[in-house]
């Protein structure tokens, strides 16, 4: 279906993509991990011809369409939500749409136009009703309430859509498109528990072949077939879910680590007899043979281990007993998004907020340390709080390097500690110094983690912080804000990242009204 043969790519002098060779065949559903900044993101745009390789070639199968989850699609303001997702079936109306044309043409048909005519309209209609085009509602409802699309309302403007919203009603397009290949780039970000759970179930179904990029661990395992792992520039395929591929993976550097050792004693051997015997006359032609040995020897590169992340959050002094406590707060902008909300937040509890997406989960968080004004009702915050807020998505327009970011915001660190801060978050000198707008989703999350990091703080807001984090740095952040003493209140889709931390979860659909 897909063949990429030899293909390189770099940004300035970092080197994203070296010698890559890839294929996608027939049915195949496949994954591509990688720690973040290996290029995932840059090989899809490759591959769909988004972005010019330096050099190789991509070459696609005849009569293949591509549906690919372009988040940064404009979605045209005043059509609702139905009208976006009928525009899937834009081929199937422009059939109809024909047809009826040589309908209206019969009436003045000679015999021979109007058999030709009758012909044509008959296979038109035969295509029509193989494809399902008469139950087109009923499949767009389908695939919409299984997104959690019926929740907002499939009337509601699709300009009034919150970010998570409109990559929702992307993916239902794209689904309902069913293309012979499908491209996800990290499709659970925006889904909530119950809606990866059915994304899961359709991939595992799907007839056709994908391409995925995720974190998302038990996601991936429970919808691939192959793995292709991105590290160093290079691209290796492993059969298998994403368990496998971690098997496999480890025993082969297992394998190369025990081959360097064992070529190293014996480089170490072979020089040591030469520097003995190359001078004396009786042995110089055994060292001679022995450096010609050593010369054609094809060295073994011991297994480079990534950069890994280490995370820490600095407490502040201790707050008030009462973090926060909220009366007859409800939450909104132009409308009322949640019936009145009493709650209190104790020191040093650890919450998760979870619920359907579009119900006010982050707009709760942004209300809750006065980032936003209450719709009605108020919150009224402890004392002597340090906050430390992550929001759930950078500005795609900051031109800062990732070095500046820190910077701007801490001026009296030296270049020398903003380095260190930046290199301890899992950040190498190419991406601290490359703007924050080239830099990966999950680079970016580390550069606003890193600022959280570097300031004193008891009061920890997390909003989907795992969004585009690898797997070792969804690791180490988890262990942090466990070690972590102050109070803690996130927003997670992964209950297997939170359930392990927190001590009660809040769900927010108790507490919300429908969305008009």
């Amino acid at each position: 279906m897909l063949l990429v043969e030899n293909v390189n790519h770099g940004f300035g002098s970092r080197v994203i993509l070296e010698d890559v060779t890839f294929r996608l065949k027939k049915g195949e559903h496949i994954t591509l991990v990688g720690a973040n900044g290996e290029g995932k993101s840059t090989f899809l745009n490759i591959i769909t011809k988004k972005l010019m390789p330096d050099e190789g070639t991509i070459r696609w199968a005849n009569k293949v369409s591509v549906g690919y989850l372009d988040q940064h699609t404009v979605l045209e303001k005043g059509k609702s939500i139905r009208d976006v997702l009928r525009t899937a079936f834009d081929g199937m109306f422009q059939l109809e749409k024909d047809m009826l044309e040589m309908y209206d043409k019969m009436g003045s048909a000679t015999d021979e136009e109007m058999a030709k005519l009758m012909e044509e309209t008959s296979t038109i209609q035969d295509t029509l009703e193989l494809s399902g085009f008469y139950a087109i509602d009923s499949k767009i409802d389908e695939v919409a309430n299984g997104l959690g699309l019926r929740d907002i309302g499939l009337d509601k403007d699709v300009s009034q859509l919150s970010g998570g919203q409109r990559t929702k009603v992307l993916l239902t397009k794209l689904l309902l498109e069913s293309p012979t290949i499908l491209i996800l780039d990290e499709p659970t970000n925006y889904l909530d528990e119950d809606h990866i759970e059915w994304l899961k179930n359709y991939l595992q179904n799907y007839e056709n072949s994908f391409i995925l990029v995720s974190h998302d661990i038990a996601f991936v395992n429970s919808v691939s077939t192959v793995i292709y792992h991105m590290e160093n520039g290079s691209i290796t395929r492993y059969k298998g879910n994403y368990d496998d591929f971690q098997n496999m993976y480890n025993l082969k550097k297992r394998q190369v680590e025990q081959a360097f050792v064992k070529q190293q004693k014996e480089i170490k051997h072979l020089e040591t007899f030469i520097a003995k015997n190359k001078a004396r006359v009786a042995t110089t032609n055994m060292a001679k043979s022995r450096q010609k040995k050593l010369d054609k020897m094809v060295k073994i590169e011991r297994p480079r281990d990534k950069v890994k992340p280490e995370f820490r959050f600095n407490e502040a002094r201790v707050p008030s007993k009462i973090v926060f406590e909220a009366n007859d707060l409800v939450l909104g902008y132009d409308e009322a998004l949640t019936s009145p909300l009493n709650v209190q937040l104790i020191r040093g509890k650890k919450i998760a907020l979870k619920g359907v997406n579009g119900l006010g989960k982050s707009t709760l968080l942004k209300t809750l340390i006065g980032k936003i004004k209450p719709f009605d009702g108020k919150v009224e915050l402890g004392d002597y709080l340090e906050i430390g807020y992550f929001e759930q998505e950078s500005s795609r327009d900051n031109s800062n390097t990732a070095i500046d970011e820190i910077w701007n915001t801490y001026p009296s660190m030296s270049n020398f500690e903003v380095r260190q801060a930046l290199a301890k978050c899992g950040l190498t000198n190419d991406h601290i110094t490359s703007q924050m707008k080239v830099l990966s989703g999950g680079e970016a999350a580390k550069v606003r983690l890193c600022k959280i990091m570097l300031r004193d703080i008891n009061f920890l807001v997390l909003d989907e912080p795992t969004n585009h984090l690898d797997v070792d740095a969804k690791e180490e952040l988890k262990r942090a804000i466990q070690a972590f003493k102050g109070t803690v209140l996130l927003v997670s889709h992964e209950p297997e990242f939170y359930m392990d931390i927190v001590e009660d979860v809040w769900n927010i659909e108790d507490w919300t009204t429908k969305i008009v």
